[in-house]
This record gives structure tokens, C-alpha cells and sequence, in this order.
């Protein structure tokens, strides 16, 4: 029992290892240390985000006289204002963040997972494997991003877990193209060269001398995938197309449009529109920091 504990604990141990050596490489970086302060407090903001808004998000907000407060501009009680339709501008600003960090993230790790998958199989084995799953890919590139996430999210309706099975099928093609053409240098390495004449396995060589030397790039992928899926969801629920039982920053942005208050309603246009800038922007920090101090050849040119 204690055995299997141990080996249970050493394993957890092994598993942490990579995350906690590129956090410790990241901070020593003066622009990844903003990029992740500014990301965990998007996390923060989104894990306690029912307790810190100030109002429900789709509560009409009522003067003392009973009417509707349209249009009301920031004051004491609404920081932001509120909208067309009296709701509380950052009551809804915040509970956005949890539709934004949930989809980025859930769809990032689904486009990572699958684009990883892909790609390692395909340039490790080569031939027809590599035929197959290149085909494949080629004719998922083929297919128009936009016009299919729209007719996708419209045909099997709008949702969030809609939107993260659409951005999952939209981008891991690139993914595993970019993967597959490092595993296809790192199969030649002496190393593995080495592992494949002593007998090792297949397994054994993909995850320990392939992997630990692609993970660069997975991260990387995986950190530009977050962006991406953040900045496709909004679109599509500016658009229309986003859950309409929920409240997100593209949500914000459609509603406003709509309602032809999106040139006159500043605190109503802006906030989502300088969340999605700072959200964006701190996962490009994260991203270009990281190339640098594993990349040394950009690192002494930057």
C-alpha cells in the first residue's frame, strides 16, 4: 500500500515538474510576469465573480420614482452604468470573464490535446500513417473558419459548449501541422536513434524522448489557442450566435449594437471591448516570453 503511494506521489511529482519549472522560468521575464498577473486576475475575477457583482446581471435596474434606469451613465451605484435595458454594465462585465476564461481554456486544452495527438503520430511514423492524417488536415484547412463556425453554432444552436466543440474542430488543424513538422526533426535526433536500437518501444520513445522535447511548442499552441477561441467566441456571439441564457463580452457588444446605443453608451462599448484587448494581450506577453527563454538564438536578439 505504502508503495503504491509512493510511486502514486512520484508520479504527481513527475507530472508537476514541467509546470512548475516554466512558471519559474516565466517570472524571471519582465513581460511574462505582466502577462500572468494580468491573467490570474482574470482567473480570480472569474472563480469569485457570483460574489463580488453587484447585482444580478439581468436584473433591470429601477430609479426610486419606478422607472426603468435606461441608459444611465457610471454613478456611485452603477460604476459602469447600465445598459438599454437597466442592466448593470459591471455586473455583466464580470460574469463575462467566466464565459471568456472557460471557453479559452476548455477549447485550448481540447485543440492542444487533439493538435498533439495528431501531429506526434503523424511525424513520428511517417508513411502512410503520415499520408492519412496529413490529408486529413489539408482538407480541414480547406474549410473557412467563420462561415463554419457560423453555420456549425447556428445548425446545432448557440451555446458554450457549442462554441468549444466548434473551436475544437476548427483549430487543431493548424496545430498539427506545426507539431508534426518538429517530431519530424526530433525522430532523427542520435538520441532516439539510440532508444529504438536498444529496443525501446514506441510509447516509451514518444513520451520519453519526443514529448519532453516538443513541449515548447505545445505550450506555445496551446497559449495562442486560449486567444484564439476567446476572440472566436466573441465574434460569434456578436454575431447572434452566443448563448443567449448567459452573459459574455461579445454578448455586451451584440446587445449594445443592436440596440444603437454603440457609439453613445461609451461605459456600455468599452469595458468589454478593453477586457478582450487585456485578455488577449497578457496570453501574447505569456507567449512571447516564453519563445525567448527557450529559445536562445531570440533571446540574444531581442
Amino acid at each position: 500500500m505504502s508503495q503504491t503511494i509512493h510511486r502514486s506521489v512520484a508520479w504527481v511529482f513527475r507530472a508537476l515538474l514541467p509546470i512548475v519549472t516554466t512558471f519559474r522560468m516565466l517570472i524571471q521575464d519582465r513581460f511574462a510576469l505582466w502577462g500572468l498577473s494580468i491573467f490570474g486576475v482574470f482567473i480570480i475575477v472569474a472563480i469569485i465573480a457570483p460574489w463580488i457583482a453587484p447585482y444580478d446581471p439581468f436584473a433591470p435596474m429601477m430609479t426610486e420614482t419606478g422607472r426603468l434606469m435606461r441608459l444611465a451613465p457610471p454613478s456611485s451605484d452603477h460604476w459602469l452604468g447600465t445598459t438599454a435595458f437597466g442592466n448593470d454594465v459591471l455586473s455583466q462585465l464580470i460574469m463575462g470573464s467566466r464565459v471568456a476564461l472557460r471557453v479559452g481554456l476548455v477549447a485550448a486544452l481540447a485543440v492542444g490535446f487533439i493538435s498533439t495527438l495528431v501531429g506526434v503520430i503523424s511525424g513520428y511514423f511517417g508513411g502512410i500513417i503520415d499520408d492519412i492524417l496529413m490529408r486529413m488536415t489539408d482538407v480541414a484547412l480547406s474549410i473557412p473558419t467563420l462561415p463554419f463556425a457560423i453555420v456549425a453554432v447556428g445548425l446545432l444552436g448557440p451555446s458554450v459548449d457549442n462554441i468549444i466543440l466548434v473551436i475544437t474542430l476548427l483549430f487543431w488543424r493548424n496545430g498539427a501541422r506545426i507539431i508534426r513538422s518538429v517530431v519530424l526533426t526530433e525522430r532523427e535526433r542520435v538520441f532516439v536513434k539510440w532508444a529504438r536500437a536498444a529496443g525501446a518501444s514506441h510509447l516509451h520513445i514518444i513520451l520519453k524522448h519526443i514529448l519532453p522535447n516538443i513541449l515548447r511548442v505545445v505550450f506555445l499552441w496551446v497559449t495562442m489557442s486560449v486567444a484564439f477561441a476567446v476572440l472566436t467566441e466573441a465574434s460569434l456571439s456578436f454575431l447572434g450566435l452566443g448563448d443567449p441564457s448567459i452573459t459574455s463580452w461579445g454578448q455586451m457588444l451584440n446587445t449594445a449594437f443592436a440596440s444603437g446605443a454603440l457609439r453613445s453608451a461609451w461605459w456600455w462599448v468599452a469595458p468589454p471591448s478593453l477586457m478582450l484587448i487585456a485578455l488577449i494581450s497578457s496570453l501574447y506577453l505569456i507567449g512571447r516570453a516564453y519563445e525567448e527563454q527557450t529559445n536562445p538564438r531570440l533571446k540574444d536578439h531581442s
